[in-house]
């Protein structure tokens, strides 16, 4: 690595795991007894829509981690805002956080979790949320988070709901966040965000952004009218799953990633899902140097026109399947095991959609085609095996 990134290989040795499954296996970091030493580095704030809080232009996604030194790497690295969620590593993801977080000034971090409810709401929807948050703070072992996502909302009337409104409402009123607001990865996201505005209670969206996207022009805009409306935007997904190429084989340039997205000034900040010191190493490089250079212009370039895993989810796959199977969701699996290289939240995902154990085996051809370019029959029987993986080979 160049000198323009902080060296913590001392205090990581990856580990492959070897066994049944092990084809889905990702690696993992093992923690160091030598504790990181504090070499917290200044980084570029953008204030958060409304809120008057300023983030770094980089934050953690700690959907993956589950190794509390690398948080302890990421907080001492100067990041301090941590993204988690209710259903993460089954509650284990929020249990991580709170546990390094719990000794720390409250002041000195900054934490958003999210809960998803499903739609059309249930009957009980009001009190299954609650129920959630209740525990996800429990977890967390703090009296509020300062960020609470509407998790997964994909569709601007979800966004309009009054239940969810009113729920949302009631949350930041009862104190158990500071500010309020949904996360999507639905392609319908500028008719929510005008949906937001016209709400007039979110203070932040989390939202899909990476060069991969076939309507940037409209996002940018849809952006801009929310940040005139006071929202502030964090950006995920700026990885394009991970890999650059569609079958998951080369690890995809991080740097020119996360400069790519920062160019747009009106995401606040991004948070890349590292797990290990390599990657918030590649992570922290970026912050140092954020302007693309020539030959990262270009591989952006390049990669635009080149098939990868990031699903668009435009939908237009579902009306084509005779059994209107929820493919962008299984897209997304197929995204999380191949590219992130993390099976048991693929598997997690499989299971939500309630899949039968013999899906698409009664086709003898997917007349299914995808704008991307996705071979859809393919990707779902390489994704099918995870759902019988016993979850001991996936931890």
């Amino acid at each position: 690595m160049k000198a323009d990134k902080i060296n913590r290989r001392n205090f990581l040795r990856l580990s492959a795991v070897a066994g049944a499954g092990a084809l889905f296996l990702p690696e993992k970091s093992r923690a160091s007894t030598t504790e990181t030493p504090d070499v917290k580095q200044k980084m570029p704030t953008r204030m958060l829509g409304k809120t008057g809080i300023e983030l770094p232009i980089l934050s953690m996604g700690v959907m993956r981690a589950d190794n509390p030194s690398v948080l302890r790497a990421a907080y001492n690295s100067g990041i301090f805002h941590f993204d988690t969620a209710h259903g993460y590593q089954k509650g284990k993801n929020e249990e991580l956080v709170g546990t390094f977080f719990k000794d720390k000034p409250r002041e000195t971090y900054f934490i958003a979790t999210k809960v998803e409810a499903g739609y059309p709401l249930k009957d009980n929807f009001e009190t299954e949320v609650d129920e959630k948050l209740d525990l996800s703070l429990k977890r967390l072992q703090m009296g509020y988070v300062d960020v609470f996502y509407a998790h997964a909302l994909n569709r601007p009337e979800e966004v309009a709901d009054e239940r969810w409104i009113a729920a949302l409402k009631k949350i930041k009123a009862e104190g158990k966040a500071r500010f309020i607001g949904f996360s999507t990865h639905s392609n319908k996201v500028v008719a929510q965000i005008d949906a937001a505005i016209e709400a007039g209670i979110y203070d932040v969206i989390l939202l899909s952004y990476n060069f991969k996207l076939n309507d940037l022009e409209e996002i940018n805009a849809a952006m801009e009218r929310g940040v005139k409306a006071g929202i502030g935007f964090v950006g995920m997904k700026s990885m394009t799953g991970g890999v650059e190429d569609a079958e998951g084989k080369k690890v995809i340039n991080a740097r020119a990633c996360l400069k790519w997205v920062w160019q747009n000034e009106n995401i606040t900040t991004i948070i890349p899902g590292f797990s290990n010191y390599d990657q918030l190493d590649e992570c922290l490089a970026a912050v140092n140097n954020m302007q693309l250079s020539t030959e990262e212009k270009e591989y952006i370039a390049w990669l635009q026109k080149e098939e990868m895993m990031f699903c668009q989810q435009c939908e237009r796959c579902v009306s084509q399947c005779k059994s209107h199977l929820p493919i962008p969701d299984i897209m997304r699996a197929y995204m999380y095991t191949y590219g992130y290289k993390y099976p048991a939240l693929s598997k997690e995902t499989l299971a939500e959609l309630q899949l039968p154990k013999d899906v698409c085996d009664g086709c003898e051809s997917c007349k299914v085609t995808c704008p991307s370019g996705f071979n859809v029959a393919e990707k779902i029987a390489a994704i099918k095996p995870v759902m019988q993986i016993p979850d001991v080979f996936l931890a």
